[in-house]
């Protein structure tokens, strides 16, 4: 029963680094906010391909420099050629438009453009893709906390929570930080971060509970010390297959799966050292013993 790594020793620096980062990202979010895409913030989506592989960025821009458009953005993703162009203005229903738009920026580019896809979103339906989107992660929350709360006592389930509600901001804020784009896929993302770290999070719990009612003189932070170091090679390894797979659709991916994989390689790395630093040290914070585990298994 040796230890490989004290883990607890480093508890407290991990809290405190833990402890900025989600006071940073709370402060970004509150202040600059999230880049929410066409899904939430509603607007016109066009994906074209164009024949002249020696056409730029800048020069798509410039034939797009309407008023009319508001704010618009032009992405390079896939193949050589193809370009994601969203604007504000929502051209829904709008078929005259469209077509305009579609000379304009035949016209101004001279070359032969493929327009392979429009997308347009109104701000009622945008908001209430955003409001769904937040109750998805809210029911997804609520579930797996609850199954936590009947599965082990309420002192492991204060640890999930702290830990996910730290996996979650801190994601966030480092997409606000960087100004990545937040749609639909993101919030997909999101939901699969929260299961990801919670079932981490469980692996260690259930190994801490386990030692917990075996060593009946060995202190909390041992405990956890002893329960990590058993589960860590499950941990890394999952973590790194996962990480592979992850890093490959985001290299490999383009630029439609950039957001998603991006925020899944967080939510990853992220989940992994929360469950160790993050919730392991509210069981040693709350003193947590075999008495502890004994008396509400009485109760």
């Amino acid at each position: 029963m040796t230890n490989k790594i004290n883990f607890s020793k480093y508890f407290k620096t991990a809290n405190i680094f833990s402890l900025l980062a989600v006071l940073l990202s709370i402060i970004f979010l509150f202040f600059k906010g999230l880049n929410y895409g066409v899904d939430f913030k509603g607007g016109t989506l066009l994906e074209i391909r164009i024949e002249n592989k020696n056409i730029q960025i800048q020069d798509i821009r410039s034939s797009l420099n309407l008023p009319e458009l508001g704010d618009v953005s032009v992405k390079q993703f896939g193949k050589e050629g193809d370009f994601l162009i969203k604007f504000e203005k929502n051209a829904n229903e709008n078929e005259k438009f469209i077509t305009e738009l579609k000379n304009i920026i035949s016209t101004k580019i001279g070359s032969a453009v493929n327009f392979r896809r429009v997308e347009s979103v109104g701000p009622k339906v945008s908001s209430e893709l955003l409001e769904q989107g937040l109750t998805a992660i809210a029911l997804a929350l609520g579930a797996m906390l609850f199954y936590i709360w009947i599965r082990f006592e309420w002192q492991f389930s204060l640890g999930a929570i702290v830990a996910l509600i730290h996996d979650i901001v801190i994601t966030l804020g480092i997409f606000s930080i960087l100004s990545f784009e937040v749609n639909l896929s993101i919030v997909a993302a999101v939901l699969t971060i929260v299961g990801y770290s919670m079932n981490d999070t469980v692996v260690i719990f259930d190994r801490i509970r386990e030692n917990l009612l075996k060593y009946s003189k060995i202190k909390t932070n041992e405990i956890a010390d002893i329960s990590v170091n058993e589960t860590l090679s499950r941990t890394v390894i999952t973590s790194l297959t996962t990480l592979l797979a992850l890093f490959s659709i985001f290299i490999l991916g383009g630029e439609i799966l950039k957001g998603f994989s991006f925020a899944m390689i967080l939510g990853v790395l992220i989940g992994t050292y929360s469950s160790i630093f993050v919730a392991s040290p509210v069981l040693n914070y709350f003193k947590v013993t075999q008495k502890t585990l004994l008396k509400e298994d009485n109760i």
